[in-house]
């Protein structure tokens, strides 16, 4: 049991940063290279790639390299739930409240 719950300490503890769970909420529409994800959080290329190295340390994310490009995706099951699951509870009633209304 306590294997179990130091791993899930370490994955939430990955999810708790703010700018590291921003990187994954734009991941779930699909894969961005670095600077897709920097303009997307208005965070510094530098600052991306730190953030990235260690979600993929953690397993969350998966780097495919395309010439000099690096892209990323999420390759976390578990993290992909926790994001769908978030994003119903939080994100939904915002973004439905910020999409125009039809005339």
């Amino acid at each position: 049991m306590i294997a179990v719950v130091d791993r899930a300490s370490a994955f939430l503890k990955a999810l708790s940063g703010r700018s590291r769970f921003l990187l994954l909420c734009h991941l779930l529409d699909g894969e961005k290279s670095v600077g897709e994800l920097a303009r997307l959080t208005g965070a510094r290329d530098t600052a991306v790639s730190q953030q990235l190295a260690l979600l993929r340390r953690e397993g969350m994310v998966a780097a495919r390299r395309d010439g000099q490009m690096i892209f990323y995706s999420l390759a976390s099951d578990e993290a992909r739930q926790m994001l769908v699951a978030m994003h119903s509870l939080f994100c939904a009633t915002e973004v439905a409240q910020e999409e125009p209304v039809p005339a």
